[in-house]
């Protein structure tokens, strides 16, 4: 906790840190003091790695890759996370004690080399933190395009307080059954907490995703879902809700990628990966819908989204 200082934050983020209140969990500890919240993180920045990451959504990574920043800890539990290596309690491999200037200029460097944009991953119980950073380029006279790369569980007055610094939210929209989000994230309220922070999201950006004249994403909203094996009918039915609730004019990216983490290897259900015909079940319900905006994944494309944090760089 050596390096954690205040005087990065604003007196009211300096207040939600001290009694915390960041996400859904309104765990109410102060992270000056402890890591004892539900994510195990203080508030220091807990940034685990900072790569070029060029195997995101081609308007995301666009030609060169984007600067992805990956925080420590998680809001959530997923038990096939694919990060578990950063985002579980007792994790092998979190930089929580990493100074200001160090994270700015190892952007700054990958910056240098032609990426446009910067990725917070995760970022839903570091919203401070985020902000932290997003000012200390704004000094330097940095200012790229700024992905919100989230879960989905988040507070929309969080969401709220951050607009005007947010180019571009890339939610994750991953149940809309609460048992599951119970059983597989050990949250039963996700369903309605995501529903309604991707509403917010849409009352600030609006359905199109805009994009520059290399196809980069400028300003806009790109929804992810993962397709899970045995779940294909909760896919559809997160679909539904998307084109019901918010719009079928949204961008989509819709995931075959899911690959069984060490926790989930012998599950009777998620130990597998997804079948092509599950995935093409749920591809023909986004036609069906009149989903025109979005990126399919090859069905074999789970063995290439598998990440070493114990890399500088865990994507290569």
């Amino acid at each position: 906790m050596s390096l954690i200082r205040k005087d990065i934050y604003t007196s009211d983020e300096i207040d939600l840190l001290s009694d915390c209140r960041l996400c859904p969990r309104e765990c109410r500890v102060n992270r000056f003091n402890t890591s004892d919240g539900y994510c195990g993180t203080g508030a220091g920045l807990n940034i685990a790695s900072i790569c070029n990451h060029r195997g995101e959504e081609p308007p995301i990574s666009g030609p060169f890759g984007i600067c992805n920043i990956f925080f420590s800890g998680c809001n959530l539990r997923c038990v096939y996370c694919q990060n578990h290596d950063i985002s579980q309690p007792g994790s092998l491999y979190r930089q929580q004690n990493i100074d200001l200037e160090t994270v700015l200029d190892s952007i700054e460097e990958i910056l240098s080399s032609g990426v446009k944009a910067v990725g917070f991953v995760s970022p839903s119980h570091v919203v401070p933190q985020v902000m932290a950073v997003i000012r200390g380029l704004d000094r330097r006279g940095i200012n790229p395009i700024i992905v919100y790369n989230t879960n989905g569980y988040d507070k929309p007055e969080t969401l709220r307080e951050i607009a005007d610094s947010i180019d571009v939210y890339m939610p994750d929209y991953k149940y809309v059954t609460n048992d599951l989000s119970s059983l597989y994230s050990d949250a039963y309220n996700y369903p309605d907490v995501a529903l309604k922070a991707l509403k917010e999201m849409y009352y600030q950006k609006g359905s199109s995703l805009i994009t520059d004249d290399n196809g980069i994403a400028e300003y806009g909203i790109l929804i992810r879902h993962l397709v899970l094996p045995g779940y294909a009918e909760e896919s559809k039915k997160v679909l539904n809700s998307i084109a019901s609730e918010l719009s079928p004019g949204l961008s989509i990216s819709l995931m075959s990628q899911y690959h069984p983490a060490h926790l989930v290897k012998r599950h009777p259900v998620l130990g597998r990966s997804i079948y092509k015909s599950e995935y093409e079940s749920v591809t023909a319900e986004m036609e069906k819908l009149g989903f025109r905006n979005g990126w399919l994944q090859d069905p074999e494309s789970y063995n290439n989204y598998l990440p070493d944090f114990n890399k500088e760089n865990p994507f290569e």
